[in-house]
């Protein structure tokens, strides 16, 4: 199973407490629906068994970043080491396919997220299930 999310990938969000109980932040509920949603119509198949999960996360480059630095980022020897955290991340992707792409999250027995420049931000997701 291949997904790709454009846009600037986002974090799961940590739950905010107020007076009135728990709730999600907008930007991880938004982010977790638009992954949902693009998975719905790319008509894939629910995946059963040990699963394997690969993403790639890539972020936008800064306008103001020297051509130098704008080329180390492209070809991948200067890395994004900035927020957000790498597990964060893996766990907006884990969520979101919860019930979609596998019955649960816990079928994910490896897992890796790579975080990169792009002059196209986006979050690319592969699943594949473990031969037996």
């Amino acid at each position: 199973m291949k997904l790709i999310i454009p846009g600037t990938p986002i974090a799961k969000g940590r739950p905010r407490l107020s007076k009135w109980g728990t709730y999600t932040p907008e930007k991880t509920v938004n982010y977790e629906t638009l992954i949902k949603e693009l998975f719905i119509i790319s008509n894939q198949k629910k995946l059963e068994g040990a699963l394997v999960l690969v993403a790639k996360a890539y972020f936008p480059i800064t306008k103001s970043t020297s051509k130098k630095n704008r080329a180390k980022m492209i070809s991948g020897e200067i890395h994004h080491t900035k927020k957000p955290d790498y597990d964060n991340v893996a766990k907006i992707i884990g969520d979101a396919l919860n019930g979609l792409a596998y019955d649960d999250d816990s079928q994910i027995v490896d897992g890796r997220l790579i975080k990169s420049y792009s002059e196209e931000p986006r979050l690319e997701i592969e699943i594949t299930k473990i031969a037996t």
